[in-house]
């Protein structure tokens, strides 16, 4: 039966610099695709420097599941292989052409396809990364049933992109990219959404999925939230979960054929100077969003969000899973006694500054850590931000000794890094929780292969 959650703890930021709901048209001439956004992928080359490939076409696969294929975001010329230390494969840049040539990899109406007939397609066209699975945070496998998949058709983080705004052009594509996902379990589909008014007809007017509404700050538009509340993961569970763009994306290629690769991305943060939504395709460089368009201070680009996402330069893409990019001050200064201060300007959840004082104000937040990492001490303060049904102070030591039964017992297979985005913000310690929890994912996932 549909719900209506209100989650209760969380922490809404309020920064400046929230994206005008305009689209503008954006024609980026260099795309990349980054194994390092796939969490658990080893990839194994099928191209080199200076080969054309088209939209669709395989550019490596991963090497522990050979069937996932990764594939170009759009046609042009493999531009460079750029490697990192001990060889890493960081990105495969390709310059896009100025036509555009497609694989053509069949359209069809998934209603008449059965389970196998959709996960072939999916996988020959690079499609199925979308889909991403808990436990683990990893691409989901396509051999498994999930018990349900989960759509989070809205996003709370600080600036987030409106997902009713993105999707109201696409309502053929939204519930034909359903349709298929209908087809890929046994149990429910379920569509979260934002309880709020403005919500799309597309969303509300879908057939064949559950469509439940949740209230409340953040992380009440995270996925792992919305599992925990609706259909928590139990050991030997496996659940999958993916964003409407991704969705659209997965429609578009049963409807037409092709891999259409197109995203509209939100460039949000308070250096920039006209924040808006660009329509491009998976990968874009953001050089031509930012271009002019950035204030001229020393600055932090972040494919993502300000709490989950990941530093790229300037001139660097747009993460594969990411509808936002964020430009924020860095803080790369020092300031005597700027706890003594009055901190009109400052935000601080612990009351330290007067930000309670004015609950509506929007802030320019920068990089600083205001201290360094020390002891990681207990102060209760993480359960008010922390929504899910697990103690994470507990999950978090039981992690750092690496005590797998405890990890188990303590609910690790529920959560992945953005669920304690939050508690990494709020803590005094300074310790990098996130990192802490994906190296515990990688541990567990180890153990139990």
């Amino acid at each position: 039966m549909p719900a209506t959650i209100k989650v209760k703890k969380g922490l809404d930021i309020k920064l400046l610099g929230k994206a005008k709901k305009n689209i503008q048209e954006i024609s980026s001439h260099c795309f990349a695709i980054k194994p390092i956004d796939f969490c658990g992928v080893f990839p194994k080359l099928l191209i080199k420097e200076g080969d054309d490939v088209k939209a669709g076409t395989p550019l490596y696969f991963d090497k522990y599941r050979q069937d996932i294929l990764f594939t170009s975001p759009v046609s042009g010329k493999v531009k460079e292989i750029r490697r990192g230390a001990k060889r890493v494969l960081l990105e495969i840049v390709i310059e896009a052409g100025k036509e555009q040539g497609y694989e053509d990899f069949g359209n069809a109406n998934p209603k008449t396809l059965n389970r196998e007939q959709i996960v072939e397609k999916m996988l020959k066209s690079g499609v199925w990364p979308v889909i991403r699975q808990r436990p683990y945070g990893i691409i989901a496998n396509p051999a498994d049933d999930p018990k349900a998949i989960f759509i989070s058709a809205f996003d709370t983080h600080p600036l987030a992109p409106d997902f009713n705004f993105i999707v109201d052009q696409y309502a053929g594509e939204f519930q034909e990219g359903l349709d298929v996902l209908i087809k890929l379990t046994s149990g429910n589909v379920y569509l979260n959404i934002s309880n709020k008014a403005n919500t799309s007809k597309v969303f509300l007017e879908t057939h064949g999925v559950q469509i439940n509404k949740f209230s409340g700050p953040h992380p009440a538009g995270n996925v792992g939230t919305q599992i925990n509340k609706l259909d928590p993961v139990n050991i030997g569970e496996v659940v999958w979960y993916l964003r409407p763009q991704e969705v659209i994306t997965i429609g578009k290629l049963f409807k037409t054929g092709k891999l259409d690769s197109t995203r509209i991305i939100a460039l949000t943060g308070s250096e920039v100077k006209n924040p808006v939504y660009y329509k491009t395709q998976i990968g874009a460089s953001i050089s031509e969003m930012v271009k002019d368009n950035v204030s001229s201070a020393r600055l932090r680009y972040i494919s993502g969000n300000v709490l989950t996402g990941r530093k790229i330069e300037k001139d660097g893409f747009v993460g594969f899973y990411d509808s936002q990019v964020t430009v924020i001050p860095e803080g790369d200064y020092y300031e005597f006694f700027g706890w003594a201060t009055p901190g009109f300007n400052k935000y601080s959840y612990y009351n330290q500054f007067i930000a309670p004082l004015r609950p509506n104000k929007k802030y320019r937040l920068d990089t600083n850590l205001h201290g360094g990492e020390r002891a990681f001490v207990i102060t209760g303060k993480f359960e008010k931000v922390f929504p899910l049904n697990i103690y994470p102070m507990q999950l978090i030591k039981a992690i750092l000794i690496e005590d797998i039964d405890l990890m188990e017992n303590l609910g690790i297979y529920e959560v992945e890094e953005e669920d304690f985005a939050l508690c990494e913000f709020i803590d005094t310690s300074k310790t990098e929780i996130q990192t802490i929890v994906r190296k515990g994912l990688d541990l567990m996932r180890k153990e139990m292969m």
